[in-house]
């Protein structure tokens, strides 16, 4: 028998075994100082890693590019999005460290970020 080691055992546990010593340290500790971290990806400009798109500096992997078939219209909020339009086929791709929601959208020589829930995703 294991005495005062389990929380549920009121016939050993002591008053003082009641209390949370990880809070108690936890509010004493001086607070540690966190310094931001900037993911950097290779062979990605810095601009996407940060989350700021500029279409022209983006190159498609070598594989990994979809069809897409284009749900609902959508209208670009800036330059850094592709506008669509509902039944157009485009070709879509995603990078490292973009937001899940979003894929990088490509119709001709234009290229912009694209809502994935606008998109049918094929082959």
């Amino acid at each position: 028998r294991f005495s005062g080691t389990f929380v549920g055992n009121a016939e050993s546990a002591s008053p003082a075994a009641a209390t949370s010593p990880p809070a108690v340290a936890a509010a004493t500790l001086p607070a540690v100082p966190t310094i931001p971290v900037v993911p950097t990806i290779v062979g990605v400009p810095n601009t996407v890693a940060e989350g700021v798109l500029n279409p022209s500096e983006v190159k498609p992997p070598a594989s990994g590019t979809r069809r897409a078939r284009v749900l609902y219209d959508y209208e670009a909020a800036d330059s850094t999005e592709l506008a669509l339009l509902a039944d157009e086929m485009i070709t879509v791709y995603s990078l490292p460290g973009m937001d899940p929601d979003w894929l990088i959208g490509e119709r001709g020589n234009q290229k912009g970020k694209v809502p994935v829930t606008y998109l049918e995703l094929l082959s």
